[in-house]
């Protein structure tokens, strides 16, 4: 079941952790680490998972990533074609996850869109309850027993998440990217 709870601080204490340890993990591969997601946005109501993005020079050769995140308990989730952008490590690598870790190249799309539409929601807090909204009809749609009920969830908010981003280089924001 994907459940929608409020938004808690403890959130971005966790993704500090968590960072750390990845940091740790990842060594000098990781250009940078940020919380994205809902549980990224304060006030938002999410699924209770903290999703990372991990900004890397390069995303080949992909073992050594799996093999580092493993040794913290993150298991690679396969995507098929996605994985060569936007890799995708859960812990505990059984549903349900607590973390989620996106690995990406510095500089490149994936890295700017994410960041982009977490900003997008910090800024508003209009936007923000509109996708909270989405989110909830979703969640209520999908039973979230599976991986590919989850991957459903997900895509259905993509028509949102692309109005976000339109609107927000409309505006000529940029992503914070530090």
């Amino acid at each position: 079941m994907i459940e929608i709870v409020a938004y808690s601080p403890q959130w971005a204490v966790e993704f500090e952790a968590e960072a750390l340890a990845i940091r740790g993990a990842l060594g000098d591969r990781v250009v940078r680490i940020e919380h994205v997601g809902s549980t990224a946005v304060p006030g938002l109501a999410a699924k209770p998972v903290i999703d990372i993005q991990v900004s890397v020079v390069a995303l080949q050769p992909e073992e050594p990533y799996i093999a580092a995140l493993a040794t913290l308990g993150y298991r690679f989730i396969s995507l098929g074609d996605f994985d060569r952008v936007y890799p995708w490590f859960a812990k505990p690598g059984d549903w349900p996850s607590s973390h989620h870790v996106h690995l990406c190249v510095a500089g490149e799309a994936q890295e700017a869109s994410h960041l982009a539409f977490r900003d997008w929601l910090r800024a508003d807090p209009g936007h923000a309850a509109e996708y909270e909204a989405l989110k909830r009809q979703l969640a209520a749609r999908h039973a979230g027993d599976s991986l590919r009920s989850v991957e459903r969830y997900s895509l259905d908010k993509s028509s949102f998440v692309q109005r976000a981003l339109a609107d927000w280089a409309q505006r000529g924001r940029g992503s914070q990217i530090g």
